[in-house]
């Protein structure tokens, strides 16, 4: 008897022969929202404090040129706030953001995993909408959403969070 060794072909190093589309990527939910959409968004359902807002310009000075203080200190203001949005779900930060808020805020604090398919559809689509309708189909797409569960037992609190409040019952 001979020995022989199996032969498993391997998968093709080939790249595929037809990328995506930007286009089609976005149109399917997969990009993160733009900071412009973000912004739309958020306005849509309510909130409108920005770190302008909340701080003076002289507050502000001593951070201008260093981004990174900045988004250090955009952390600390998401680890606070009542309700957090997630616009960028591959992003480590807004995992690592939310997944603090979860722990440290008792799963009482809501976050807003926006649908972006439906966000981008509205957004495409309703170049010269009104505002009052904007906001109901921004509300509408979100409420629509897949909300907070609670935990099952014997699961991460870093996964699940312990409460089953879902942000549409806030507003």
């Amino acid at each position: 008897m001979g020995d022989s060794v199996p032969q498993h072909s391997s998968p093709s190093s080939q790249p595929p022969s037809r990328l995506p589309s930007p286009a089609m990527l976005r149109s399917e939910g997969l990009c993160p929202l733009t900071p412009e959409e973000a912004i739309l968004m958020l306005a849509a359902l309510g909130f409108n404090l920005t770190r302008e807002n909340l701080l003076s310009s002289i507050e502000l000075e001593p951070f201008k040129n260093f981004s990174s203080q900045l988004a250090a200190m955009d952390f600390f203001a998401y680890t606070a706030v009542d309700t957090f949005a997630i616009t960028d779900s591959g992003s480590q930060l807004s995992s690592l953001k939310s997944r603090h808020r979860i722990y440290y805020g008792g799963g009482r604090m809501p976050t807003i995993h926006p649908n972006k398919r439906r966000l981008v559809d509205i957004f495409i689509k309703n170049n010269t909408i009104e505002w009052k309708v904007f906001e109901q189909r921004v509300r509408k797409a979100v409420k629509q959403i897949k909300h907070v569960q609670s935990r099952p037992k014997a699961r991460s609190v870093y996964w699940y969070p312990q409460c089953k409040e879902c942000i549409c019952r806030t507003y």
